[in-house]
Order: C-alpha cells, then structure tokens, then sequence
C-alpha cells in the first residue's frame, strides 16, 4: 500500500492507494485520485502569509531601497547602512525597544510629499525588477493550495501596506495589510496612521479582518519565518513555522506546529539581507537615508 498526503490549512490528509508489486497505482485514474485529494472551498477559512523571508527571500523593503537606489533616490552607502544594520539585529538577535520607537517616529517620512499613484508604480516596477525572483516556490505553492481549496489569502507585512498589495495582486492573492501612511489630497504627510505592522499589531489587525470578513480563526491558518510574530500564529487553528528562526523552530516544536523549510544550506547562508526581525528598524533607516539626501540636496 501507498499512501499520499497533501497538507492544506497546516493540517494533512491521508489518501491509500493500491499499488501492485512494482509500485504502480492499481484500479486508480488520475481524475480519481484527484478527487480523492480536493478540498472542499471553505469560505469561512483563509490563510496569513508574513512577507519577509517567509514568501520572499529577504526583506521587501530592503528591495524596494535597492530599486530607490537604481533611481538615484538612495545612495550605495545608503544601502550599506541599512545591510550593517540588519547584520548588528541578526547577531544580537532580540528586539530594541528604543530602536522600534525611533523606527515609528520616522517610519514612513520617506515618502512625505509624494503622491500615492507614484508609490504604487514605484512599488510595481521594483516588484518586476527585483521581488519577483525571489519568491519561494514552496511558500507560493503553499498559498496556492489555500486558493484552490476556496480560501482567502492574505500578506500581513510591516512594510508599507502600497507594498503589500502590488506583491499580493502580482501573486494572485486576496490582499494585503501593511503599515498605513497618512495621506491628504492624493499625497503623504510622512506621518504613520495607527502603528507599525509588527509583532502584536499583525495579531490585532487578523482579528479585526477576521469580524470583517466573517472568518473562523480556528479553521484558519498562519505562517511565519520569525519568532516576532509568535502573536499572530498562536491566534489561528493552524501555524506552520516557514524557514524559521531558531526561536521560532523551538516554540514549533513545543507546539507541534508545522514547520516548512524551503531553504538549501547554501542559499540560506548567501541570504544577507534584511528578514522580517528587523524589518520595522530597516523602515526607519530608509526614512533617515532619504531625509539625509534631502538636506544635502538643499546645501
């Protein structure tokens, strides 16, 4: 006997099938054995994918800083700085309180003055340029099973949520939410609305979109590269730990949650920039890279 299994929702599904002596099905057509692996659409269910080396290798916004750069909005020793910082975060490897304040202060004040539409094609552009050959196969084909059983599926990303949504259209999938920048007459103030996605802020912010969309959370699932976003994982039925971080792995394996590694040990080790622990810090150094170009610009 043979036995197949297809993981939908972190949970798994065990089909037998009949094999004769040289392992080959017996008495099964491929439309059947189809059939027997559907999941019937769960309209109630939807799956929360974090962004950040979770659906793609590295951090959006470190790419998105790459694509300024090619434009002439940052320098190469702006991007230098930010790489050193997500070195320093990944050795010390814990939050700084006093680093996350500094990062919400200035999240966003990048962008003060531009206007929305020249956000999303920016947003658009890089995604082509730079994002989209960096999404893990495994991590896509994880959403892909949620929309094909009938579900939604959402990005839930401290970057910028004009961000999320372009990586989201770009992938097929339901949305995103992100941090919000305040916006007056089509352009933004630099100012943030409510505070960074991150960490417990993901968790609050599933649960409102769960009342709105009329979700069940114990039928919904959750995944996550990064310990930060332990909040959001614990709050649905089913979390699934995707190339975790050793804090991560270990409340996993505690919890018997699900664990998905789509990384080589080769590919792994040459992944230097930016993840998800220490996404809202980068936000805030792309904030003071620009601001600094800005004021040497006026000398």
């Amino acid at each position: 006997m043979a036995r197949t299994r297809r993981v939908v929702g972190g949970k798994s599904k065990k089909v037998t099938v009949s094999t004769d002596a040289y392992g080959h099905t017996a008495g099964w057509a491929a439309t059947d054995l189809e059939a027997a692996l559907a999941v019937p659409p769960d309209s109630e269910a939807a799956a929360f994918f974090d962004v950040d080396n979770t659906m793609m290798q590295g951090a959006s916004i470190y790419w998105f800083a790459r694509g300024l750069a090619a434009r002439k909005y940052l320098t190469t020793g702006d991007l230098a700085r930010f790489a050193w910082q997500q070195a320093r975060f990944r050795l010390l490897a814990r939050e700084h309180a006093g680093d996350m304040s500094r990062a919400k202060a200035t999240a966003l004040a990048f962008v003060e003055g531009w206007r929305v539409d020249d956000m999303e094609r920016l947003s658009e552009e890089i995604f082509d340029e730079l994002m989209a050959e960096r999404i893990w196969d495994g991590t896509r084909a994880l959403a892909q099973l949620h929309l094909d059983a009938g579900q939604r599926v959402w990005l839930v990303s401290a970057a910028p949520v004009e961000l999320g949504r372009v990586i989201a259209g770009r992938l097929g999938l339901t949305g995103a939410v992100g941090t919000v920048a305040e916006v007056k007459d089509g352009a933004y103030t630099g100012r943030l609305v409510g505070d960074l996605m991150h960490g417990p802020a993901k968790a609050d912010a599933i649960l409102q979109l769960s009342e709105v969309e009329g979700l069940d959370l114990s039928r919904c699932t959750a995944y996550s590269d990064s310990s930060n976003d332990i909040p959001m994982l614990s709050i649905v039925g089913n979390a699934c730990a995707v190339n975790p971080d050793s804090a991560l792995l270990a409340e996993a394996r505690e919890r018997g949650w699900d664990v998905r590694d789509f990384r080589t040990g080769r590919k792994a080790a040459k992944i230097a920039v930016p993840t998800t622990a220490a996404t809202a810090v980068l936000v805030g150094a792309v904030a003071a890279g620009v601001a600094l170009r800005r004021r040497r610009s006026r000398r």
